[in-house]
């Protein structure tokens, strides 16, 4: 059962449709990088991969995971109490001694992570005192 005419124009239509979408499309999405580039999105997107976002979605450790990793309280962490705490089992987990490598990797993430957020942290405190000894200079004479 032929449809003639009429299903040789559909296809005809379909098809011009198809070459027309496929030109388009890689023009459209050349463009986009451009405009993204003139904005600046490449360096936000640079940024989002610096902190962690992967090419599949996978997020860096939470900083629960890794005070967890580390065996310590959010109160704990300190530069001098994370690389204790980072030695300790970064040497328990040598895979020459039976450990794993996988551990090991896991407690590096863990130890830079934990570092990244003293150093916030610190930078906070430091922050809030230097806006609180602002605010005194002025109030008094």
């Amino acid at each position: 059962m032929a449809l003639g005419p009429l299903g040789r124009i559909l296809a005809q239509g379909v098809v011009a449709g198809i070459a027309i979408l496929a030109r388009a499309l890689p023009a459209a999405y050349a463009a986009a990088l451009q405009n993204a580039k003139k904005s600046g999105a490449d360096k936000a997107a640079e940024e989002a991969a610096r902190k962690g976002a992967s090419f599949l979605g996978k997020a860096r450790m939470s900083k629960d995971e890794a005070l967890l990793v580390l065996n310590m309280s959010e109160q704990e962490a300190t530069v001098e109490a994370v690389q204790k705490q980072y030695e300790r089992y970064f040497e328990a987990n040598k895979v020459d001694k039976g450990g794993s490598f996988y551990l090991q990797s896991k407690v590096y993430r863990a130890k830079e992570l934990l570092d990244d957020y003293v150093k916030e942290k610190n930078a906070e405190q430091v922050k809030r005192s230097a806006s609180r000894n602002e605010e005194q200079g002025k109030d008094s004479p």
